[in-house]
């Protein structure tokens, strides 16, 4: 999360909050018109921590194995091995119950006590978990003929386990489906709430994972590659849980998982071949982020293996994202920031990264100039707030020109 600062009428004072660089170090300020666009020209599509996406798929098609890739992206790190179960968030299933299609061997289970028992094969066509009104008791229900029946009840959590194959899971009308358990889990001890979690082994897991974050026909090497980022990762969030009761969410704000209906046999197989390697660092599971496409230069992270360095892997021709353009409508600049008023210049202030990276790196902080009410304004911001509000691909971009709205030609008069 990143905060914007307030607006600072004395340029000074804006300075010395953001710890500005010398104008030796800021790009050119750009002078904006009264109406018309500016043109952002930028690299890239994401964070750029770890390894590019599209990167990794360029490597493969210049012969590189998965091993060397990894080692590009995530300098100094070492291997290992996990076999774990995790625990994902199912976050399109916003309703407090669980419902299931019957299946052979089909279990529920008390989570607080491990006590299991299969459900019979009664003629329903759905099961369910609900939780009861006081929140301490989880009530398993049946569908029969449209009618839903009590089954029993338990005090706890409970939880829907597959019969040896994948568990069909109703989302309204959505069927999806996944493979381990499924349970009605309590974000917190009392809850009346309950959050739809899959806990499942971490292959299984990635089976879910590698064909929603790469497409399954890029190279062997790449899809392999992913799989080492996408185990290392998840085997990290093991012990940095996202909450008490789930470690991974399913969407990009971890790493997508679709369940069995995102599975695919090249994917299934690069899994495979990787032989459930992880990526360590000090004796830990690495911290792998990946992103669509580094523009040539990764970004540095948090931890010393996530480096800011060339990366020619990520400019090939079939990569959309490595170089991009877009405008911007003045009014849609000043709607994003509206304490700037009638803006009248742009600047990039500050960057990190390489001095080799075209622009000297990414945007880290912007400066706005206006007018509001009369008086001059300076507004500063960051680089990731811009790329937010103004929906940019990456911060790895410059302000390369505005272009004022063209003056109409007057209709010449005809001459009587």
């Amino acid at each position: 999360m990143h905060r914007v600062l307030q607006i600072a009428l004395s340029a000074v004072l804006a300075g010395a909050l953001l710890g500005l660089p010398s104008a030796a170090e800021a790009d050119t300020a750009l002078p904006v018109p009264a109406t018309g666009t500016i043109t952002l020209t930028g690299h890239g599509y994401g964070h750029g921590h770890g390894m590019s996406q599209y990167g990794a798929q360029g490597a493969a098609r210049q012969g590189r194995t998965w091993s060397e890739i990894v080692a590009h992206y995530y300098p100094g790190t070492q291997r290992g091995k996990i076999a774990r179960n995790v625990r994902v968030l199912i976050s399109a299933d916003t309703s407090d119950d669980v419902v299931v299609s019957p299946q052979t061997g089909l279990t529920v289970i008390n989570t607080a006590t491990g006590t299991a028992t299969t459900l019979p094969a009664n003629g329903a066509d759905r099961w369910r978990l609900a939780v009861a009104a006081s929140g301490s008791r989880t009530v398993v229900h049946f569908r029969k003929g449209g009618a839903w029946s009590y089954w029993s009840s338990f005090v706890g959590d409970g939880a829907f386990r597959d019969g040896g194959g994948p568990m069909t899971l109703w989302i309204g009308s959505t069927a999806r489906h996944y493979r381990g358990n499924l349970v009605a889990a309590s974000p917190s001890a009392g809850s009346r709430s309950r959050d739809t979690v899959n806990e499942l082994g971490i292959e299984p897991y990635l089976r879910g994972v590698v064909a929603r974050e790469m497409p399954s026909s890029w190279a062997p090497a790449a899809l392999a590659a992913q799989a080492v980022a996408a185990r290392s990762y998840a085997a990290y969030e093991l012990q940095h849980p996202r909450a008490s009761h789930y470690q991974l969410c399913d969407t990009t704000s971890c790493q997508v998982f679709g369940g069995v209906d995102a599975e695919t046999a090249a994917t299934d197989q690069a899994i495979r071949s990787t032989g459930g390697v992880i990526l360590t660092y000090g004796g830990g599971p690495a911290f792998t982020q990946f992103a669509s496409s580094s523009g040539g230069f990764t970004s540095a992270g948090s931890v010393p293996y996530l480096v800011s360095k060339a990366d020619p892997w990520d400019d090939w021709t079939g990569n959309p994202v490595h170089d991009w353009t877009k405008e911007i409508d003045i009014r849609v600049l000043e709607r994003a920031f509206p304490a700037v008023g009638d803006l009248k210049s742009i600047q990039v202030t500050a960057r990190y990264g390489p001095s080799t990276a075209e622009w000297g790196g990414r945007v880290s902080k912007v400066r706005l100039t206006g007018v509001k009410n009369g008086v001059k304004t300076t507004f500063d911001t960051y680089g990731d707030t811009v790329r937010s509000k103004l929906g940019l691909r990456s911060t790895f971009f410059t302000f390369s020109k505005a272009t004022p709205t063209p003056t109409p030609t007057p209709t010449p008069t005809p001459t009587p």
